[in-house]
């Protein structure tokens, strides 16, 4: 196929905040992991598809729960509404734990 680009595990976007490696990030609808750091509006890889720990909000997570990326708090939550689906927990996760890991679906 002569219009293939690449594949798309791995996409270059402009860094829509500061990033360290392995910060979650949003732009528009494209969520991945930081593969490096990455300063506010410069270009950085975002890995769309695989499994991280990535940090969570406050409450208890059931194994397989969707996953959504609440961008103001720079976490996963449970609650779908304002915030932008991502992927399914791996794990199950009492709600004082800190991360979860995260299935990323690479959808939108």
């Amino acid at each position: 196929m002569r219009n293939f680009l690449f594949p798309g595990k791995v996409v270059p976007v402009l860094a829509p905040y500061n990033l360290n490696s392995g910060d979650g990030a949003l732009v528009g609808v494209i969520f991945g992991v930081a593969s490096a750091p990455a300063a506010i509006n410069t270009t950085v890889q975002l890995s769309r598809l695989g499994v991280f720990t990535l940090p969570k909000a406050t409450g208890a997570i059931t194994q397989g729960a969707a996953l959504y990326w609440d961008n103001t708090n720079k976490n996963l939550t449970t609650t779908a509404s304002g915030n932008t689906k991502v992927g399914a927990a791996l794990t199950a996760q009492a709600s004082g734990d800190a991360t979860v890991q995260v299935i990323l679906s690479g959808q939108f």
